[in-house]
């Protein structure tokens, strides 16, 4: 069998077709024709071994026994039982079936394998009396694969699929597959490069996959040479002597090559515990001479100047590994930066699903190439990084350190929401200025395109998208959103990490009060008077309602020899006011042990610890019920709805506030007075209550200068009795 010659094929991720079918040829295969996910082939079993052994690509090395009758379940046990089993398997052999694809009465891959295992089982014992077992971890693993009428029927040589090179024991979260990171490694010219001297690098090489595939082939090192089995070691047709040979041959080649290799191979990696884990790998492959790998974050990177120029290659998180891809916007522009600048006149290729990210990077691929990671449709972008121009000499050197360049936008997309941010900045810039008003909206939907809110805590941003009218596509939408987060920075002059995006989601229940982080980071903003501690990261909402500003500075200047109450009073801030302002007690009530911990922390940052600033945790509705003290200030703002286990009843601020007010009112000293204010758009107030009380809609003059393009942001009306 070893010198006849055998019908083979090769699987391999889709998109590497074309270049397995060229590494096959180089091999010595012959009648090479390629399919979708894979490579038929021609050769002898010595080519077989070398296929498994050689190939860099190839994820199963098949031999096809033939194909089957597959219309009915019925032809597909007869032709399975056409194959001489006993030329496969012996008595002490165990086997399992690989069944993908359907049939006209075969949908199911596990009763499709159940079948076809049920044909081999049927035809040993009625010829010879004895049946294989059946194993999960099998000697011999045998592949069906089914197209409707026809099947295709083969014995695995490769057993786990080879990817498994054997040194990534240690792969981390979401690792490329070793022969997915050769195809690209390919595509992009490595070979060559390091035939010519180039040196490769990997920004943020994490387990070392690219490293190590890009060693290997450096130094002619055959992928397979460390794995401890293959699928044909049991099997019936093996001929352990020619496989011998081919195994010696390559450790030959791999001694030599080693010995020769003169390539320089870097990686960088910013965790101290995933340059660890590279590490082993490397040094478990028998790489270590040619690797090396260095803690470096990726905005600190700094490329040896002594490396010949050659190739950077990575594999940025695309919003699979890293949760959602807004966040990962200001990465790409980092990398990019950093190609530009640390590798001037090499050549790069960035590998992604995300075609938004990529022009974050701010660099214009020369080609691309779509290859599939699993089911995951991505591509792999090559450039040509330019060399750097040179540095301009004399006063025209001083002159471009003096004046930074004024900022642009990488898509006119861009540019435009980055000139509606510029002009926002100029129309508020004198009022912030002289309210001293660190925190403000500056952006908010003013262009449908670009459905995000953009609020400025002091010099940190927080971005919030809301759902994109129906009019604009989803992808445009998406889109814009990236450019929207790759303008910010440049156009407030702010470091990236201080942009903070939330998309904007309906909360309700114990979703209100869960974190989203739990970074625990506070800032401290100042608003009038008063110190305020945000929470920008770990929350939907930051602990600070911007649009109840007027509302809050209204408070700090009636508060003032008063009692006051603040009912629903989330993080405390209006009580912080009316303390500051000058109250003689505050009493600050919300369902939420988070939220008045908060409150207490603004307390104390304003030096406002004594016991004449209360703390009660309860429903507002219940506690207004049992409370005997009366009050000079009431300021309610009570969600929209709300459905808290906390709660007997779901709350709806529709249905719940004539009680609420009325019991509110209960509580209000003579002369009193009682604000409430909602955000509910369609809340319409209660005419019983404007003819038990004296009610005045001053929603108008509650709303400052940075939310009169939504003036519906909230509603909110003066209550006094008559």
């Amino acid at each position: 069998m070893s010198t006849s010659m055998l019908t083979l094929f090769a699987s391999c991720p889709k998109g590497v077709e074309s270049l397995l079918a060229t590494e096959l040829e180089d091999l010595g295969a012959s009648e090479v024709t390629q399919t979708v996910a894979g490579v038929s082939f021609g050769g002898s079993l010595e080519l077989a071994y070398r296929a498994c052994l050689w190939s860099r690509l190839a994820s199963r090395i098949l031999l096809r026994l033939g194909e089957v009758d597959s219309s009915t379940k019925h032809k597909l046990y007869d032709g399975v039982q056409s194959f001489e089993w006993d030329e496969h398997l012996d008595q002490g052999s165990s086997f399992r079936v690989d069944f993908n694809g359907e049939t006209p009465d075969i949908n199911h891959t596990k009763f499709g394998s159940q079948y076809v295992k049920d044909a081999i089982v049927d035809q040993l014992r009625d010829r010879h009396g004895w049946r294989p077992s059946i194993s999960s971890k099998p000697d011999i693993r045998i592949n069906v694969h089914a197209r409707g009428k026809t099947a295709f029927v083969g014995i695995d040589l490769s057993g786990q699929s080879l990817h498994e090179r054997g040194y990534r024991l240690e792969a981390g979260e979401a690792p490329l597959k070793e022969n997915l990171a050769a195809a690209l490694l390919l595509r992009a010219g490595w070979p060559e490069i390091a035939i010519a001297g180039g040196a490769l690098i990997d920004p943020m090489c994490g387990s070392g996959t690219f490293l190590i595939e890009g060693a290997m082939m450096a130094a002619d090192v055959a992928p397979g040479l460390l794995r401890t089995r293959y699928g044909f070691d049991k099997w019936m047709g093996h001929v352990p002597k020619t496989w011998l040979s081919v195994l010696e041959e390559a450790r030959t080649r791999r001694d030599a090559g080693l010995a020769a290799s003169q390539v320089k191979i870097e990686g960088y990696e910013g965790l101290a515990r995933i340059v660890g884990r590279a590490r082993s790998n490397i040094q478990r492959a028998g790489l270590a001479k040619l690797i090396s790998v260095s803690q470096q974050e990726l905005g600190s990177l700094k490329v040896e100047p002594s490396l010949t120029p050659g190739l950077l290659i990575a594999n940025p998180p695309y919003g699979e590994r890293m949760g959602d891809e807004a966040s990962l916007v200001y990465l790409y522009k980092r990398l990019g930066e950093k190609i530009k600048q640390e590798t001037p006149g090499w050549q790069a290729a960035i590998f992604t699903s995300s075609q938004a990210l990529i022009r974050s990077l701010g660099m214009g691929p020369r080609k691309n190439y779509t290859l599939f990671n699993g089911a995951l449709s991505c591509k792999l972008y090559l450039y040509d990084v330019r060399e750097r121009q040179a540095e301009p000499s004399g006063a025209a050197s001083t002159n471009m350190a003096q004046h930074k360049p004024e900022f642009k936008a990488s898509t006119p997309g861009g540019e435009m929401f980055a000139n509606r941010l510029k002009k926002n900045l100029r129309l508020l810039g004198k009022w912030l200025k002289k309210e001293n008003i660190q925190c403000y909206r500056l952006y908010d939907a003013d262009m449908p395109e670009y459905a995000v809110a953009v609020d400025v805590y002091r010099d940190w941003v927080h971005v919030q998208e809301y759902a994109a009218p129906k009019s604009i596509d989803e992808d445009k939408a998406h889109q814009r959103l990236l450019e929207a987060l790759e303008v910010i920075p440049g156009v407030l002059g702010i470091p990236e990490n201080h942009v903070v995006f939330k998309r904007r989601e309906r909360q309700s229940g114990k979703k209100q009060y869960e974190k989203l982080e739990q970074s625990g980071d506070m800032l401290e903003v100042q608003e009038g008077q008063c110190r305020l501690l945000v929470n920008l990261k770990d929350y939907l909402d930051t602990g600070l309602f911007l649009d109840h500003r007027k509302m809050r500075l209204r408070i700090a200047e009636e508060a003032k020899g008063k009692d006051f109450l603040n009912l629903f009073c989330y993080t405390g801030t209006a009580s912080i006011h009316a303390a500051v302002g000058g109250a003689t007690s505050t009493t600050s009530v919300d369902l939420s042990n988070t939220y008045l911990g908060w409150a207490r922390k603004n307390m104390a940052v304003n030096g406002l610890v004594d016991r004449k600033n209360r703390f009660e945790q309860s429903d507002c509705q219940e506690w207004l019920k049992q409370d005997s003290r009366f009050y000079d200030l009431i300021f309610m703002d009570p969600p929209t709805f709300s459905n808290s286990k906390k709660m007997r009843d779901v709350f709806d601020v529709q249905e719940a506030h004539v009680k609420l007010i009325q019991l509110a009112m209960a509580r209000l000293k003579p002369g009193g007075v009682l604000y409430f204010s909602n955000n509910f758009r369609r809340f319409e107030f209660a005419d019983e209550l404007k003819v038990q009380f004296k009610v005045e809609d001053i929603s108008t003059s509650t709303i400052d200068r940075d939310f009169q393009r939504r003036q519906d942001i909230h509603r909110c009306w003066r209550i006094t009795q008559k």
